[in-house]
């Protein structure tokens, strides 16, 4: 991709329009060119900070998620991303531009959230579903499980296994994989299942669905937005780098 990458906390993340990121990972997909698709916010900042010297790859695409990222942005470069690239939005548009179906593989997350995820991917947005394992079990009894996703002629692989675990497997696996794309989907499944709830478009629309899910899952995201989102911000400022 042509663009130069906007740094923070040292990470290279790319902005573009979501057409554009579209278009390019088709144009690769055609050519057999393998992608890896990484949605950074300031949890994959704060959690992936051990896979940064991992990340500049040629085959790596780091896009920008969330109002978290803008305001890190703003205070560092003076600047924020024209446009808000999140991997729940991003995914489903993607696999609807396609001009005929993908053989996708899911990856990671409950049995029973997989499953229905698996139904809605290929009921609701069309694509075919050739195999699936979740992040818990089966996982952890799939010893062969590179060989399982090869054996299903995948195109593309999606893996929703949380920061920093799902980006630590793709970059460990994704040179043994056939499969050309594979995205770090995060929370996706949970969403395409039913089993947690988007926020209301207004709310997505003020970039507030953050706060809406802090208030579902307390317990679990509290730290994330307090005592993350303060690491993040230092971790900004540390390691300022000029975009040339």
């Amino acid at each position: 991709m042509q663009n130069k990458p906007i740094f923070l906390a040292g990470f290279p993340v790319i902005e573009t329009p979501k057409q554009d990121l579209a278009n390019y990972l088709f144009e690769r997909l055609a050519v057999g060119k393998k992608s890896i698709l990484f949605f950074a916010n300031t949890n994959f900042v704060v959690n992936c900070r051990s896979l940064l010297p991992r990340m500049f790859d040629d085959n790596v695409v780091i896009v920008n998620d969330g109002i978290g990222m803008d305001i890190g942005s703003l205070l560092v470069n003076h600047r924020k991303f024209k446009t808000n690239l999140n991997g729940t939005d991003f995914t489903p548009y993607f696999f609807k531009q396609s001009q005929t179906p993908l053989f996708v593989f899911l990856l990671g997350s409950k049995p029973d959230v997989i499953t229905k995820a698996a139904y809605f991917l290929s009921h609701e947005l069309g694509q075919k579903v050739v195999g699936s394992c979740d992040g818990y079990d089966g996982i952890n009894k799939q010893e062969e499980l590179v060989q399982i996703i090869n054996a299903s002629n995948a195109d593309i692989v999606l893996v929703g296994m949380g920061n920093p675990i799902q980006e630590e497997w793709i970059l460990n696996n994704y040179r043994l994989l056939n499969a050309n794309l594979i995205f770090g989907v995060g929370g996706i499944f949970d969403f395409w299942s039913g089993d947690k709830p988007r926020a209301p478009l207004l709310i997505q629309n003020i970039r507030m669905e953050w706060f809406y899910r802090l208030s579902l899952e307390p317990k679990r995201l509290i730290k994330r937005y307090t005592i993350d989102a303060v690491k993040f911000l230092i971790l900004c400022f540390t390691y300022r780098k000029k975009n040339v």
